[in-house]
């Protein structure tokens, strides 16, 4: 059985992602039309990674709608909140490979001049510009709480950088006359992307893995637990991130016989919830005589 459920902060901000996927989703269209126009390599490489945050944001919002869904198959112990890490996963996946694609594009370039509309890139720059410092507010509010808004997050930050780069490069193109200015930025660009991509890619790949949670050591909380009054020793710890915002812990508690096993599972759920802000620990207090532990193989 799958026991009593658990909120998740994804569906909190929910209402942040809906919003921001309406706008990104809209100026997509006007800015993949006005780079086509214009052949700007910069205000292509800015529209390609504003369509990878239409993906990942519609991905971000399925994502929070299923880890809310309960769980009718008997199957999902856990729930489906895991739901919300892969959209990140796939965020990443996406500006990683808008990075790769900016990056052939202006391979492409060598040797060609061409022929770029300052124009149009330092209207649409402007407006993208705007676009994306309403929806870095709009997430910023949830980033710290679920990795799959900081997903969306980090995706709107790279794209304001984009915009801010769109307009250096219609603005330096305008007065050297210059089109290499459109490529470079556009090479500097993707660098960026690719680097947000990697570092949140690591995050994802810790919560997949099961590692502990960023900032907690599983020495200390052993530690910690062994310090209980009543408690022996503590074996077969394991903490990990079930999804933001949802970190989890087991552990066996060994006591002596004598010892009120209800008191010291009281103390050492109140030690993981004060001093680990792990709200479901799964605690086992056995005797010192009980020898089941030695029996597992693994």
């Amino acid at each position: 059985m799958s026991g009593h459920s658990h909120g998740h902060p994804g569906a909190t901000h929910r209402w942040r992602l809906r919003t921001a996927f309406v706008l990104v989703a809209g100026f997509f269209v006007v800015e993949l039309v006005t780079a086509l126009v214009s052949g700007s390599l910069a205000l292509l490489s800015d529209a390609g990674h504003m369509a990878a945050d239409v993906v990942a944001l519609g991905a971000a919002l399925v994502a929070t709608r299923i880890a809310a869904r309960p769980d009718s198959s008997g199957r999902r112990t856990f729930g489906s909140y895991r739901a919300e890490v892969f959209a990140s996963g796939l965020a990443v996946l996406l500006m990683l490979g808008v990075a790769v694609y900016i990056v052939v594009e202006a391979l492409g370039r060598v040797g060609d001049s061409p022929d770029v509309a300052t124009g149009p890139m330092l209207v649409v720059g402007a407006l993208g510009l705007v676009v994306n410092v309403v929806c870095l507010t709009l997430l910023r509010g949830g980033a710290a709480e679920s990795l799959n808004v900081k997903g969306a997050y980090l995706e709107v930050v790279a794209d304001t950088l984009g915009s801010v780069g769109v307009i250096a490069a219609g603005l330096l193109v305008a007065t050297t006359d210059n089109a290499w200015w459109d490529t470079g930025i556009a090479l500097a660009i993707a660098a960026f992307v690719a680097v947000r991509a990697v570092l949140l890619g690591r995050e994802v790949l810790g919560v997949l893995g099961q590692h502990a949670p960023a900032g907690m050591e599983a020495d200390t909380v052993a530690h910690a637990l062994a310090a209980v009054d009543g408690v022996i020793e503590v074996h077969d710890l394991h903490v990990w991130t079930l999804t933001s915002g949802m970190n989890v812990a087991t552990a066996h508690l060994v006591t002596s016989e004598s010892v009120d096993a209800h008191g010291v599972l009281d103390r050492a759920m109140q030690v993981m919830r004060s001093q680990f802000g792990v709200e479901h620990a799964t605690l086992q207090v056995e005797p010192d005589t009980h020898t089941g532990c030695k029996e597992v193989t693994w």
